[in-house]
């Protein structure tokens, strides 16, 4: 087991190295790009340009500037930005992190329960009217895009009914929780319940398939002809298998959403988190800013696909010799 997750772990590093040096490529490559023309400003005279591509080693071979920029990055921390000179890189991803993870760990705690309940009431009730009401509720919220349904959520209890029943909702924007506990749920309640109503309709239509496959297996058949209670065979048995593949799926999306995925629901709601910052960037062809938030982005997807592999691992040693 610790063989394979040293291996697993040095796979992780050699990923993230390859999608550095895919970032900085792209980049370089992409036509129009001239970051020393960017930096020095419109209508910038050649001395100007020669100084601003000395200073940021934008003169140098690629390989060089890839190696410089991966010095300040992670060695000396001060990597700076290419638009908004002398703003630092990592200071910004810093301030940004929270604001991402609150989203996120919000989110994913409602669309967990909801999930699982959901997956669990519709296959205990399959053949019942209940069941296919729970699917097409899962249906909708599925098909509900995240931008959309901010909106509208925002113009029932930011403008419509904000003199009303929703008196008691904040403005946009985000407050943190080391300042007013209170104040950050109240800023994140709607943001949270926008972002799980999408996961959880995924959530349920997986775990429900997989229950109703785990109910047909030869063990629980055997269970019953045990006498052992529905209710158990359904929690016990069903559902504890059954939950294996929404815990992988599940380490997949919260990487992905905490690494930027989150971006729509941030913009919506005025959250300054990792997904606005990288948008942000990108407009603005900021190679520093865009480099530093896909590596934190690639990092935490890559840590899940990790952690999901070494569960998987404990579960199944087979996989250790995959």
């Amino acid at each position: 087991m610790v063989r394979f997750a040293i291996s697993r772990f040095g796979a992780a590093i050699f990923v993230l190295l390859s999608i550095s040096i895919l970032v900085f490529l792209i980049f370089f490559a992409t036509p129009g790009v001239d970051p020393a023309a960017r930096i020095a400003g419109r209508n910038a005279d050649q001395a100007t340009l020669a100084q601003v591509q000395a200073e940021f080693g934008l003169d140098q071979p690629l390989p060089v500037r890839y190696a410089l920029m991966m010095k300040h990055l992670f060695v000396d921390r001060d990597l700076t930005s290419y638009v908004n000179r002398g703003v630092e890189v990592i200071p910004q991803i810093v301030q940004a992190v929270p604001v991402t993870l609150s989203l996120v760990l919000g989110a994913a705690v409602i669309w967990m329960v909801m999930g699982v309940a959901m997956g669990t009431l519709a296959a205990a009730w399959r053949g019942r009217a209940a069941d296919p009401v729970i699917v097409l509720v899962g249906v909708v919220g599925v098909s509900i895009p995240v931008y959309w349904l901010g909106e509208v959520v925002n113009l029932v209890t930011q403008s419509r009914l904000h003199d009303g029943v929703f008196a008691w909702v904040p403005p946009l924007g985000y407050v943190p929780l080391t300042q007013d506990p209170l104040q950050w749920a109240l800023h994140l309640l709607f943001p949270w319940l926008t972002l799980a109503v999408l996961y959880a309709g995924i959530y349920a239509r997986v775990l429900r398939s997989e229950m109703m496959s785990a109910l047909d297996e030869d063990y629980v058949r055997t269970a019953r002809a045990k006498g052992v209670s529905e209710r158990r065979i359904l929690i016990r048995h069903a559902l504890r298998c059954s939950l294996i593949p929404v815990v992988s799926l599940f380490g997949l999306d919260f990487g992905a959403l905490v690494g930027g995925s989150a971006l729509l629901t941030e913009v919506v709601f005025g959250l300054p988190g990792v997904g606005r910052l990288t948008y942000t960037a990108l407009q603005n062809l900021d190679l520093p800013v865009i480099l530093g938030a896909v590596l934190y982005a690639a990092f935490f997807v890559v840590l899940s696909n990790a952690l999901v592999d070494l569960v998987y691992a404990g579960l199944d040693p087979r996989v250790r010799h995959v």
